[in-house]
């Protein structure tokens, strides 16, 4: 196994998991990042780690001890508000830990990274280009031009990845939903009412088949999503240039318009990027035929809404058994990778059927109600009953 070439396309969260718990069986991996380094671009805002798969990863590759040093307790505080600001769900942080501790996704990765050895990471290297070689061989083609042919190939290159067609037609599809990604800097000390809003974790401000969908960060600040249900091409056929903050800042304002001053002030009082995300999603269940010498992991196999909470922890998990089943069978890649396979598939098709049922929930014409009866039912202490 040791012989083996094994390459591992994208380092964001899966990438690394799968070459940290490789490393600690003694399984030398390298991951190829589009990204020039680590420090490249903003990381996301904070992620809630599932013991059964994003902490289970961590505990595989050692680095449970030195993850719960970097958590936000607070973090796990939820609230759900409708478009009065009148608040359906106010949960604190339970103080002995809820069990999905937060972590701010860059602090997340760093960890990652740096636990692994010098060169598993080669930064700057897009592929340009997949062939199959044959005997489960594979010839990875970078822009810079640079081949390297490979035994093992783990596509962990995200929604639009390079290494899926391989293995399956499959193209991600709008889900009907686009966000609007804002940002306020130092929320606390400049807009200390809308700190208080926002509260300490998480927040779900729902109606009339849109969203503020808002989370606090660990520097003090917070990322909010301005969630609009719209036709596919509407972030580009409304006119609105998303790069005049004050043109997108009215326009919003303008959507948002019967909704409370507090919440209006999210949007008001945003920093001046503004970036436009469309929501995709692969088909609910998809899988693809074994295929020799090729896999895939994370948004790859199965890219989904954000409105189960999945994505990053199905990574993290994806990435655990993939590299463990490969630890087990030595030579025998075939039977690691079938193995893997079948685990996952389903694995992915409930969490992906959770993700589409949430969104319904979320982006509704009656909403907060479904979200606030979904929480009510798995025994939210401090669940307020919803406002007629």
């Amino acid at each position: 196994m040791k012989q083996l070439s094994i390459a591992i396309i994208g380092g964001g969260l899966g990438g690394p998991v799968l070459a940290g718990v490789l490393q600690r069986h003694n399984i030398a991996s390298t991951i190829y990042e589009l990204e020039a380094s680590i420090d490249s671009r903003p990381q996301g805002g904070m992620l809630d780690l599932h013991e059964e798969s994003g902490q289970r990863a961590l505990r595989e590759m050692g680095l449970h001890e030195a993850f719960m040093k970097l958590v936000q307790p607070e973090g796990e505080a939820m609230r759900v508000l409708d478009k009065t600001g009148t608040a359906h769900i106010d949960q604190p942080a339970d103080a002995g830990g809820g069990g999905r501790p937060e972590i701010d996704r860059r602090a997340l990765r760093e960890l990652l990274v740096s636990s692994l050895d010098p060169g598993t990471i080669v930064w700057d290297h897009k592929i340009a280009g997949v062939t199959a070689r044959g005997g489960g061989r594979h010839e990875l083609t970078f822009t810079s031009g640079k081949r390297v042919s490979v035994d093992l190939l783990v596509g962990a290159d995200g929604a639009w990845s390079k290494v899926r067609p391989l293995l399956s037609a499959a193209k991600p599809a709008y889900c009907g939903v686009s966000f609007l990604e804002l940002h306020l800097t130092d929320l606390a000390r400049r807009h200390p009412a809308s700190a208080a809003l926002v509260g300490a974790g998480m927040l779900f401000a729902l109606s009339d088949d849109k969203g503020l969908l808002g989370h606090r960060h660990g520097d003090g600040s917070a990322g909010i999503y301005v969630a609009l249900r719209v036709p596919e091409d509407w972030t580009v056929s409304c006119g609105v240039d998303w790069t005049d903050a004050r043109a997108a800042r009215a326009a919003l304002l303008d959507i948002f318009q019967d909704w409370s001053p507090a919440l209006q002030d999210l949007i008001r009082h945003c920093d001046d990027t503004i970036v436009a995300r469309r929501i995709h999603a692969l088909p609910t269940g998809h899988s693809w035929p074994r295929v020799p010498g090729v896999t895939l992991l994370g948004d790859a196999a199965h890219l989904m809404s954000p409105f189960a909470g999945e994505g990053a922890n199905l990574a993290m998990l994806d990435a655990t058994e993939l590299g463990l089943a490969l630890a087990a069978h030595g030579a025998d890649v075939e039977a690691a990778l079938a193995e893997y396979e079948a685990a996952l598939f389903p694995r992915s098709e409930e969490a992906a059927r959770q993700s589409a049922a949430g969104l319904e929930t979320c982006i509704a014409p009656d909403a907060p109600r479904g979200l606030v009866a979904f929480f009510q039912g798995h025994g939210l202490s401090d669940a307020q009953a919803p406002a007629e």
